[in-house]
């Protein structure tokens, strides 16, 4: 079966792409890099014709809010229309754990327009809410810093490493369209402040992790369940402590 990955060289859309075509389907990266460009609509028609399934990874190049909602808006209508062209039966979106209740942040408005584009185009769809990856620890570390001090709310968060991320897509994609949104997690629950501090000692960075309820992730302060899933979800079976003892953080 021939299935398009948007996004197809990036961290999840790698994984993904080489998971399918161990399963011994057609998986076909599709990015700038190959040829495709969801927002000049480049190479959209040539690469979705004859496929069954394309999977959206896609992320804004900027979380600025009006730069993440035109890409969101301009790449998912350009998306959409090509691959209802194509006939493709199954449209799967990763998303965000959380959108919904994070509008306060432009990022996150941009991603539920690009919910609601799918949902309402009419090709059955199943959007992914994952939680935050792993391998993003560092970069919440970062936005969160002020000098030697990382700041962070004791909200919950409940990651997932990018392997399981990459393996929940293809089965999920493999799957009938659920015309819902389906949500994926890790199997550890902590505050942000104690992940990202546990991340941190097992880099060997020196900096603090200070909890601080009143402290914004990027750009939004937090209530204790916003960033966790809502109600039942897939659990992925990797560890936290299995990912930080690879010893491969990067900060």
């Amino acid at each position: 079966m021939k299935i398009v990955i948007i996004g197809g060289t990036g961290l999840i859309g790698s994984k993904t792409v080489a998971e399918l075509n161990a399963r011994g389907h057609e998986a076909i990266a599709a990015a700038p890099s190959t040829g495709v460009d969801t927002i000049t609509g480049d190479g959209l028609d040539t690469a979705l014709e004859g496929a069954s399934i394309v999977i959206d990874l896609a992320n804004s190049p900027s979380f600025e809010d009006a730069t993440a909602m035109e890409f969101f808006q301009v790449s998912g209508r350009n998306l959409l229309a090509a691959a209802s062209k194509a006939g493709v039966h199954h449209h799967i979106a990763l998303s965000v754990v959380g959108t919904e209740k994070l509008q306060a942040s432009g990022y996150f408005r941009a991603k539920q327009a690009q919910e609601e584009l799918i949902k309402a185009s009419g090709t059955p769809y199943t959007i992914i809410h994952s939680t935050q990856f792993f391998e993003f620890m560092g970069a919440i570390a970062n936005g969160a810093t002020e000098g030697g001090t990382v700041r962070l709310s004791s909200a919950l968060i409940q990651p997932i490493i990018s392997d399981d991320v990459a393996i929940a897509v293809a089965d999920i994609a493999l799957a009938e369209p659920a015309n819902a949104v389906v949500e994926i997690a890790g199997p550890e629950r902590q505050p942000i402040s104690v992940m990202v501090a546990r991340f941190l000692t097992a880099a060997g960075d020196p900096r603090v992790v200070v909890s601080d309820d009143t402290a914004a992730y990027f750009g939004v302060v937090l209530d204790e369940l916003s960033l966790i899933p809502a109600g039942p979800a897939l659990i992925a079976p990797t560890a936290f402590q299995t990912f930080l003892d690879r010893g491969e953080l990067r900060t």
